[in-house]
């Protein structure tokens, strides 16, 4: 089952990546085609202030609004932390882990979220390293968690939903990571 403590163990992964992308890369590619580094962290940092308003309650379309702007502001090293520290807070002041909430996705248990939260920001995370010649390491059995949920989620998705490219093959024997980012849409080679 997915833990708060491993959504803080992924960002913590993920935020010295941030803090070490130079003035020069923010606008490099990502293996998210529409997106250079600094729309990826975008995503990332709106993603995780969208999931904290959605678990206190707030419709998804209010949230939306109210992120407005340009959620990296002049630091987007403290914007990652602030809003992965937000994200966090949000889950552990839930108390219910199964009781629904509106994302994206649609309404789902809060568990679900949580996973999601995990899997976007391991493979957001692997995405910031490759656009920014670095490399990231987490932690094997989160990662191998996160392939089992994503495996039976994106199955899930309805048709005209999928956010992620179609799977590509990765070998049974590739490091988790690989296969995680390959079963959402990109090339580990």
């Amino acid at each position: 089952m997915a833990t708060v403590e491993q959504l803080d163990s992924v960002h913590a992964t993920v935020q010295p990546l941030v803090a070490a992308v130079g003035s020069d890369q923010w606008s490099a590619a990502t293996p998210c085609a529409e997106w250079d580094v600094r729309a990826l962290l975008t995503h990332v940092v709106g993603g995780n202030r969208l999931f904290a308003a959605a678990l206190h309650g707030v419709p998804l379309e209010e949230a939306r609004q109210a992120l407005g702007g340009d959620p990296l502001g002049a630091d987007p090293a403290a914007a990652y932390a602030d809003a992965a520290a937000e994200v966090a807070a949000a889950f552990r002041e839930l108390g219910a882990p199964e009781r629904p909430v509106t994302i994206p996705f649609g309404t789902v248990p809060a568990t679900v979220a949580l996973h999601l939260r995990i899997a976007e920001v391991l493979v957001h995370g692997w995405d910031l390293a490759r656009a920014t010649g670095r490399t990231v390491r987490f932690p094997d059995d989160v990662v191998e968690q996160e392939l089992a949920f994503s495996r039976e989620f994106v199955g899930r998705i309805p048709p005209g939903r999928q956010p992620f490219a179609p799977p590509r093959s990765a070998p049974d024997d590739a490091p988790p990571l690989d296969r995680l980012v390959a079963l959402l849409g990109r090339d580990p080679s």
